[in-house]
Parts: structure tokens; C-alpha cells; sequence
């Protein structure tokens, strides 16, 4: 069973998958390229685990355990030991392309899975810039990775069986997660559903068809979810959802993925949702 694994970003995403690899008994090696970003990242999770203890849900104790077992570093040179590899970085191809091919060469054991947690970029394309594509395979998780149990687990054409089934066991048996499969087509699963019901929530508010309240109490009492879309817009990023329609829209031509102007305009703003504090909504003042 994969022990020893490395996490690359230390921002929400990689911080979230550190922290429950961790709790789970793995030694993780986390990743961030400034030692200002790793310290932040450090912090989130710091904070995280004390919320767990006194809300019950993790005792001191295994807290104290979690944090023993995580190690931090600005240098991708101290990953050659790791068994699996889950990378967690900013939606740039280019780069995520250029950090996988340095990983390749320095993770020894060349069958040791190097997962993206990427939500849309394809598997193939990072998998091309590697000697060993075999070992390149999607590992997409939900925000907050400590509280939402489903991965995505997307092999490129090129992915070994054997690096399908670690990754996927590593998941399921050792992080707790459920795991699904899904092509390698931008997307994959959830965001093939989810990005356009949220563009359309977005649309809805351009048009005037109804305010963000009304939308968002519409779907949660008329279609029993836990939030209404533009909440939860808010709380990925809308910066991240223009990000995510963009691509899909590039690879399947379809309009229902076109990125609404409102939303474009928003992001330019630097109104992005709960990370910058407004988005849809002010999260400055509550509202």
C-alpha cells in the first residue's frame, strides 16, 4: 500500500488533500514554489485541524499525529522518494505540463502514479510533456476535499492499468473517498453537468429573469439542493468558472458552455467570489 506521498500546491485544493491524506496515516510531502505560499498553506491546515477538534469531528490527539506526519518544502528535488504524487497548482496547462515532466524525471520509482487534480485541462496533454506517460492520471477532487467524498479518477489513453488501480485504491481505501471513472474529455463528469447549470444561473441574473436570491432559493427549495448556483459560483471561484467554460467551450463548440459577458465582467473586476470577499454576493459585510 502507497505510503509515502507528495502533494504539489499548498493552496485550497492542495492543502484540503494534504490535510486528509495526512489524517489518514500517509506521510505527505507538500509542495509550493515560495516559501511565503507553503507558510500560508501550512497555516490553512493548521487551522483546519483545530476546527475539526473542537467541533468534535477529530481528537487532539490525531490531530497531533496528522501534523507530525506532514513535511513541507519549496524544492521538487526532495520528492524522489514518493510512491504517488497528487499535483494541486494553478488551471495553466503550460505549467502544469512543466512541473509534471520535472516530477518524471525525479520521482525514482517510474511507476509511482503522478495525479492531476486538474477540473478540466486534459490528462492526455499533460501526460505528452512526460517520458513515462504511463503513470499520468487524473485524481480530480471537490472542494472542500476534508468534507466532499467524491474523486474523479480520468486515465489519458496512455495511462497504465496498474496506475489506474493505485491511484484509485489509494483513494478509495486509504482517503475514503468514492471514486468514479470518467474519459479523458474535458470536464469529465460533474463539470460536464455542473458548469453549464451554473452558467445559466448566470445568464439568468444578466437577462433580469430573477434576482440571485430568488435563483438561488429556487433551486435549493425547488430542486432540493444544498445551495443555489450562485453560491456556489461564489464559493469555486468565478474565476475558475470562466476559467473551466472557456476550455470546455474550446473543445466542444457548444454554447451552453460560452462564458455569459457578466461573468467575464466580474472577474475583471476582481469580483471573485468568496476569496476576494464579493462576488454574487458580499461576503465583506455578510450579505
Amino acid at each position: 500500500m502507497v505510503q509515502r506521498v507528495g502533494v504539489i500546491g499548498a493552496g485550497q485544493m492542495g492543502g484540503g488533500i494534504a490535510e486528509v491524506a495526512a489524517k489518514a496515516g500517509s506521510d505527505v510531502l507538500v509542495w509550493e514554489a515560495k516559501q511565503e505560499f507553503l507558510d500560508f498553506g501550512k497555516a490553512k491546515i493548521e487551522k483546519s485541524l483545530a476546527k475539526a477538534v473542537e467541533r468534535g469531528k477529530l481528537s487532539a490527539e490525531d490531530r497531533d499525529a496528522a501534523l507530525a506526519r506532514l513535511t513541507f518544502t519549496t524544492s521538487l528535488e526532495d520528492f524522489a522518494d514518493r510512491e504517488l504524487v497528487m499535483e494541486a497548482i494553478i488551471e495553466n496547462e503550460e505549467i502544469k505540463k512543466d512541473v509534471f515532466a520535472k516530477l518524471d524525471a525525479i520521482v525514482e520509482d517510474k511507476t509511482a502514479p503522478l495525479c492531476s487534480n486538474t477540473s478540466s485541462l486534459p490528462i492526455q496533454s499533460i501526460a505528452s510533456a512526460t517520458e513515462n506517460p504511463g503513470r499520468i492520471i487524473g485524481l480530480h477532487f471537490f472542494n472542500p476535499v476534508p468534507v466532499l467524498k467524491l474523486v474523479e479518477v480520468i486515465p489519458a489513453l496512455t495511462t497504465s492499468e496498474a496506475t489506474v488501480e493505485t491511484a484509485k485504491t489509494y483513494a478509495t481505501e486509504v482517503l475514503g473517498k468514492e471514486a468514479i471513472l470518467a474519459k479523458d474529455k474535458s470536464g469529465f463528469i460533474v463539470n460536464f453537468l455542473l458548469v453549464p447549470y451554473l452558467l445559466s444561473a448566470v445568464r439568468m441574473v444578466e437577462q433580469g429573469v430573477a434576482t440571485k436570491e430568488d435563483i438561488d432559493t429556487g433551486m435549493k427549495l425547488g430542486a432540493s439542493h444544498p445551495m443555489g448556483p450562485l453560491t456556489l459560483a461564489d464559493m469555486v471561484g468565478l474565476d475558475t468558472c470562466a476559467f473551466i467554460a472557456d476550455v470546455m467551450h474550446e473543445e466542444y463548440g457548444d454554447p451552453s458552455y460560452a462564458c455569459p459577458p457578466l461573468l467575464r465582467r466580474m472577474v475583471q473586476a476582481g469580483h471573485l467570489g468568496r476569496k476576494s470577499g464579493k462576488g454574487f454576493y458580499d461576503y465583506t459585510s455578510g450579505k
